[in-house]
């Protein structure tokens, strides 16, 4: 089967690993550890760029 490659770039913030899993060391009563989810805070945990815009001389960018 073809494999099928995204020509989006990755995200250079994360390197396409947008979320990770970070365990506190505590657990449980279950037994099972504590882990926060954190997510990219520049791909919004999509682990690609995000389109930057062009900015052209003498036109004004609005927030």
């Amino acid at each position: 089967m073809p494999v099928r490659i995204s020509k989006r770039p990755l995200c250079g913030y994360c390197d396409g690993f947008p979320v990770v899993a970070i365990t506190t060391g505590t657990r449980h009563r279950d037994g099972s550890r504590v882990i926060f989810r954190v997510v990219c805070p520049r791909c919004d945990g999509t682990g690609h760029a995000l389109p930057v815009p062009v900015l052209r001389p003498g036109l004004e960018v609005s927030a």
